[in-house]
């Protein structure tokens, strides 16, 4: 038994195909059939159903293929625990941001980290919350920037900062004259949100006190963007809320339209994210210290009101 067999049993265990597997592992298909196939002849049982498409996972191959990604990720973090000891920053990393965070915050810390730290191949990938920690709990990702909290046992979290919620009125809305905004001016039903998946729109749901199962009386609205709803705003279609970042580059019109909540205001935490048994620590600690030193001088909110963005 090798670590190698073990990582081809897991690709296919993920693809469900032999085909698949080899292209993602970077190996022939017969290379890899033959090493899954000496894995199963060496244990005496059948790890894989090959007579279905795609291919299912046996009842006792499910266990092997638990065990597997134990040992195929202590495998890997014995260079982790090498590097961390050298104090060598470097290797590849790859970061999942939330799809509400990536426009904002990546071009302000990217360039700074890759010329501070260009030994480390960091890959980003845009992923929802639920992605990311599927992701994480499987070893596909080292780490995410996500709203927090999210209350899971092999998670953890480091805040990074506080983003405040801020309200976009058309001067024609019924709240267009308000200086200041607290949440009991908010009714669901009036303001527009970001399709369901995102936890930027749960957030607002629970800010407004409203059920997850809200839907829309007069329209369906699926979309990602926060420009959308902007625009819809500006047609009389109801006001929105957007992230303090979101505001920033605004024209000067736009930011006419721009309303703050009154003390504590309600925000957002967004944190650094990784699983708990996670090595490459020092390639973590070192995203951290500057994307929260690229972010201090552009948000510094303090008296703010967490608002969960878990589903209630």
């Amino acid at each position: 038994m090798t670590i190698t067999q073990l990582q081809y049993v897991l690709a296919v265990a993920e693809y469900q195909n032999f085909t698949l597997a080899a292209e993602k592992s970077f190996v022939t298909q017969p290379t890899l059939s033959m090493q899954v196939q000496k894995l199963e002849d060496e244990l005496d049982i059948l790890i894989f159903d090959r007579s279905k498409k795609p291919i299912t996972i046996t009842e006792v191959g499910a266990k092997i293929v638990a065990q597997a990604k134990n040992i195929v990720n202590e495998a890997n973090r014995i260079k982790d625990i090498v590097d961390q000891e050298k104090g060598f920053i470097g290797g590849e990393f790859t970061l999942g941001i939330i799809p509400t965070i990536m426009p904002t915050l990546l071009p302000m810390f990217l360039r700074t980290f890759i010329k501070k730290y260009p030994k480390v191949n960091l890959i980003i990938k845009e992923q929802n919350t639920e992605n990311l920690i599927r992701n994480l709990q499987d070893g596909h990702i080292d780490a995410a920037i996500a709203a927090t909290p999210l209350e899971i046992e092999f998670i953890k979290e480091r805040p990074l900062y506080y983003e405040p919620f801020v309200g976009y009125v058309p001067p024609n809305h019924r709240l267009g004259r308000i200086a200041e905004l607290v949440p009991e001016d908010l009714e669901i039903s009036d303001v527009l949100l970001l399709r369901d998946g995102h936890c930027f729109r749960d957030g607002v749901i629970n800010l407004c006190n409203a059920s997850k199962n809200y839907q829309e009386e007069h329209f369906q609205l699926q979309s990602g963007s926060f420009e959308t709803l902007i625009n819809l705003s500006n047609e009389g279609l109801g006001m929105t809320l957007l992230p303090f970042l979101n505001t920033i580059e605004l024209d000067d019109k736009k930011k006419q339209n721009l309303k703050f909540f009154k003390n504590p205001s309600p925000a957002r935490e967004v944190s650094l994210i990784y699983h708990k048994s996670e090595l490459k620590i020092q390639i973590s600690e070192a995203l951290y210290d500057v994307i929260a030193s690229v972010v201090r001088g552009a948000i510094a909110f303090q008296d703010v009101k967490i608002i969960s963005p878990l589903n209630k």
